[in-house]
């Protein structure tokens, strides 16, 4: 059983919402943040990513997290943020090169994630929760969403047509990237009440994206709980913020990877070392090549695009991690041929997500080598959290983004 309850949020009026919305926090560096803020006072950057009004030198630092409090009160005080007035669900839609994904904005039990009712798939590095904590603990508030993912309930899905249907959204616009983003708040007792009972019929929920939000999240409620030994289990800070999405609405793009140099081997040399866990063919002339399948890779070595394929045999295909692409690439030749023993750390790779296209891939090559890769798909996704498993870093790139400053969760008042 799955807990996703209503709560009020903190958000925008409509004639605010799009231009203090913006991209997540973590998608940007500092320079590209104060970029995208720039000539707007109510970007929501200002309170994600306030280092934007600090410096560089203090995005870790208290005086960034006091920033981001000092903004969202500002923001408040300004109207550019309001509290509804009672607990709702909001259906949140985004539509993008003609795909639509549909989620029910909520807050997900913190009990429920440490217990694995809510299922994990990445390990997080605590340098990142640690920020995330700050920011969320100074805040007094959740200020951007966990994305989460179930498997079809059909009662939910019913309950977020017939609103869409009879109601018009309360926001709708297209940000600069493109993606359409409409939002409906549900304010009927039995629509909110279908949606509660529906997930308590769901029995698990995954995260798809913010893995380190959700472990933040968790933190801050234990802290807040030390706090308040008398705690009941009611309180705001023991839920965390999220958009829940049907997994059939879901898309994952590959998460390709560019190796700077061949580890000291010539072209020809390379090639003949990889023969022996894939098959490798020329792909057609003109274009970057894409995989068509599980277990084959696009290779681009020189400005030549390889097809390679994982010889039968070479990985464990019943295995619910090695069997993955990212995994058979990573132990069949990143690690053994080109010497990329830990990719989370080597500063010889980098991870490029397939928003950015192939030809990218093409342009960072250099001297090196690049690798296309084919989706992870959401089965796959659930596959491993349902065996307890961590996917490879860099495994899932999930499009579009979950736009952040369109509804805030208050931990505390």
């Amino acid at each position: 059983m799955a807990t996703i309850r209503p709560f009020a949020a903190l958000r925008p009026p409509k004639q605010y919402a799009e231009q203090v919305s913006s991209l997540p926090y973590d998608v940007m560096n500092h320079q590209e943040a104060c970029a995208m803020a720039a000539g707007n006072a109510s970007s929501f950057l200002h309170i994600c990513r306030a280092d934007i009004d600090t410096s560089e030198a203090d995005i870790h630092e208290a005086i960034t997290y006091e920033k981001s409090n000092e903004n969202l009160q500002d923001f408040i005080r300004k109207g550019f943020l309001q509290r509804d007035a009672a607990p709702y669900y909001y259906i949140y839609r985004q539509m993008m090169w003609g795909r639509v994904q549909t989620g029910i904005v909520g807050c997900a039990s913190v009990d429920e994630y440490l217990n694995n009712t809510i299922l994990k798939h990445e390990l997080t590095r605590k340098e990142k929760e640690l920020d995330r904590i700050n920011h969320f603990d100074t805040c007094s508030c959740q200020t951007e969403p966990v994305f989460l993912a179930y498997r079809k309930h059909e009662g939910i899905s019913a309950t977020i047509r017939e609103w869409i249907k009879f109601h018009k959204p309360e926001y709708e616009f297209t940000s600069d990237d493109g993606v359409t983003h409409l939002l409906w708040p549900v304010t009927d007792a039995d629509a909110i009440e279908a949606i509660r009972r529906g997930f308590e019929e769901v029995p698990a929920l995954y995260i798809a994206d913010g893995h380190h939000r959700t472990a933040s999240s968790a933190a801050v409620s234990a802290k807040r709980r030390a706090q308040h030994p008398d705690y009941t289990g009611d309180e705001e800070f023991n839920y965390l913020m999220a958009v829940t999405f049907c997994d059939e609405d879901l898309f994952i793009m590959d998460y390709n990877r560019v190796v700077s140099d061949l580890n000291g081997l010539s072209p020809e040399d390379f090639i003949s070392a990889i023969a022996d866990k894939f098959n490798v063919v020329p792909a057609p002339v003109g274009t970057p090549y894409a995989p068509r399948g599980k277990h084959e890779f696009g290779m681009c070595l020189r400005g030549t695009w390889y097809s390679i394929t994982a010889k039968d045999g070479s990985f464990d295909a019943a295995h619910p991690i090695e069997s993955l692409d990212c995994a058979i690439l990573q132990s069949n030749l990143l690690a053994p041929v080109l010497g990329i023993d830990d990719p989370r750390t080597s500063e010889r790779i980098d991870f490029v997500g397939g928003i950015r296209g192939l030809q990218e891939l093409e342009e960072r090559t250099g001297q090196g080598v690049a690798f296309s890769l084919y989706p992870v798909s959401m089965a796959d996704l659930f596959h491993v959290a349902d065996s307890g498993e961590i996917m490879p870093p860099k495994s899932t790139w999930f499009e579009p983004k979950l736009r952040s400053g369109l509804f805030l969760h208050e931990i505390e008042r």
